[in-house]
């Protein structure tokens, strides 16, 4: 009796601090968004937008130099920039010493995703699935409709053939840091799990420190994580944020052109339905995921399979003409490595393998398995770079809007200004005269995704770094930053985010070169058990 009185009393002190909660965060954000909104106008009206873009220009022009400094240059001037030769060997790396787990795990990361071995009493917050959901969510989107059209019309067909190659490199990255993030993460007593590349960057190489007797790995993974924490948190305001809001309202002022006129209106309608989600926290994040990823996703793979279908025919040629690309691009070997890195990079740009950021929401799902979850995760590149991203080029191949094609023409406007969602836009409003109205659609839903899943992402960075009770200011100047993405045209700013998220695979990969002996020997161990049917009382048929 007493127990229960105690927890009635939890619960209702629960529901009041929630409403307490809510009722605090949107008078801080009304307060910031007034002040936020004024300052935007003065500085719209002084030319101050011009100096902060050139101040943050600088940053921006220092950081790429680094990022995109060329490990290789050929004869004819084509490079391999640092940051893609860093994913691209890291994931190749993963691939052999799991042992093509990204073939081997397919069907079981299925199986899995479908339910089959659901633990009704493990600990987490979410299911397989909406861990699933959440990562796709940060993923899927524009980098798929707008990114590979400027990698095709840029690098040329073959650049498709490279993007699934390294989507299904990425395919072992996911599996190892999401296994890790699944292993190092920490269940708080309301139920709450923290985990993250942050975690097993300090305290999985502190415990390598500890059995290798490496005293230095222990201060230099919290040096990792730190790192990594501070590249989330600028990534989850830029490239997770404001550049998601800027490009969707680019795409939409097409259908809504009053939009465009009053870019402010969009940016609060859109801080109001984030806010609205990401005050929930994780639960409401997956159960919103969940539903809006597979649904554009399954509008926007139909759209293109009507395409494919009306060309059936050419198909074949298609794939024939992304094959020969890959390998005999023109311009002998410069040629080569141009339309190889144009590949490489876009994967990179969209599935984020590597980035570490799929391994937050992977920790929160329920298993008692951290091996299960990465064999989940593992779908990630695949879902988003082997089937969206070859849909996406493969329609951009077959109509001909790519430099060399029979509608080059109408291609090289949007690839001279990186307006890919306008390419795309156009590639589909030339088989399917209504689509562009609601691919705009499409492009808002996925945007707004992306930005809830990143605000989840940035929070737990946040809370590791400030402590779980600054979780609100995080919040706030989240939505903050949603709003300024609506008047914010600066390039070098929106830059910067994207840079910022780039940044986070030199901490996580470096940590899991360090760690992945340790995943490898937690993979033979759970292949073994499911191999002798150790997991089959498990299995719901």
């Amino acid at each position: 009796m007493k127990n229960t009185a105690c927890s009635k009393f939890k619960t209702k002190a629960r529901i009041l601090n929630s409403i307490y909660e809510s009722r605090l965060f949107a008078l801080i954000l009304s307060f910031f968004l007034g002040s936020v909104g004024a300052f935007a106008q003065e500085a719209k009206e002084t030319g101050m937008s011009d100096q902060i873009d050139a101040i943050v220009g600088k940053f921006v022009g220092w950081i790429a130099s680094v990022f995109f400094f060329p490990v290789y240059e050929s004869s004819e001037g084509a490079t391999v920039p640092l940051v893609v030769a860093w994913l691209v060997v890291g994931a190749t790396y993963f691939t052999i010493r799991m042992g093509f787990i990204n073939f081997r795990g397919f069907k079981h990361a299925i199986d899995v995703v479908r339910g089959k071995y659901n633990s009704k009493d493990a600990e987490g917050e979410v299911s397989h699935f909406q861990a699933l959901s959440s990562a796709l969510s940060a993923t899927v989107g524009l980098g798929n409709i707008a990114g590979v059209a400027i990698a095709v019309s840029l690098g040329g067909p073959g650049a498709i053939f490279w993007m699934i190659v390294a989507g299904f490199l990425g395919m072992s990255s996911k599996f190892t840091e999401c296994t890790l993030g699944q292993k190092y993460r920490l269940t708080r007593p309301d139920g709450r799990v923290m985990g993250g590349a942050m975690y097993y960057l300090q305290n999985g190489l502190a415990e390598f420190g500890e059995r290798t007797g490496i005293s230095i790995m222990k201060p230099f993974g919290k040096l990792l994580a730190v790192s990594f924490v501070v590249l989330c948190i600028g990534g989850s305001f830029g490239g997770g944020n404001t550049f998601q809001v800027n490009q969707s309202l680019n795409a939409v002022q097409e259908s809504i052109p009053w939009l465009g006129e009053h870019r402010w209106v969009f940016g609060l309608i859109m801080a109001a339905l984030t806010g609205l989600v990401i005050i929930g926290g994780i639960k409401r994040i997956a159960q919103t995921a969940e539903k809006i990823v597979p649904t554009m996703c399954g509008v926007y793979m139909l759209a293109c399979i009507v395409v494919l279908l009306k060309h059936a025919g050419d198909i074949p040629d298609a794939f024939g003409t992304i094959f020969e690309s890959a390998f005999n691009p023109g311009a002998a070997w410069g040629g080569f490595i141009g339309v190889l890195v144009q590949g490489f990079k876009r994967a990179a740009f969209s599935n984020e393998a590597g980035v570490g950021s799929a391994a937050i929401a992977h920790s929160a799902a329920k298993t008692k398995e951290p091996v299960r979850e990465g064999i989940v995760a593992l779908l990630e590149p695949f879902i988003d770079t082997i089937i969206v991203c070859t849909m996406t080029g493969l329609v951009i191949v077959i109509t001909g809007h790519y430099a060399g094609g029979s509608s080059a023409e109408v291609a090289e406007p949007f690839a001279a200004v990186n307006n890919g969602a306008g390419l795309t836009s156009t590639v589909f409003a030339s088989e399917i005269s209504w689509f562009p109205h609601v691919l705009s659609a499409a492009v808002v839903l996925f945007a707004f995704s992306t930005m809830i899943s990143w605000s989840y992402y940035g929070e737990r960075c946040w809370a590791w770094l400030f402590g779980d009770g600054s979780s609100m200011v995080y919040r706030v100047l989240f939505l903050i930053m949603v709003f300024l993405g609506s008047i914010i045209t600066s390039t070098n700013v929106l830059d910067f985010g994207d840079l910022m998220i780039l940044g986070m695979a030199f901490p996580n990969v470096l940590g899991l070169y360090f760690l992945s002996g340790d995943v490898k020997k937690d993979l033979d161990a759970y292949m073994k058990k499911l191999k002798n049917g150790d997991f089959d009382s498990e299995k719901i048929t």
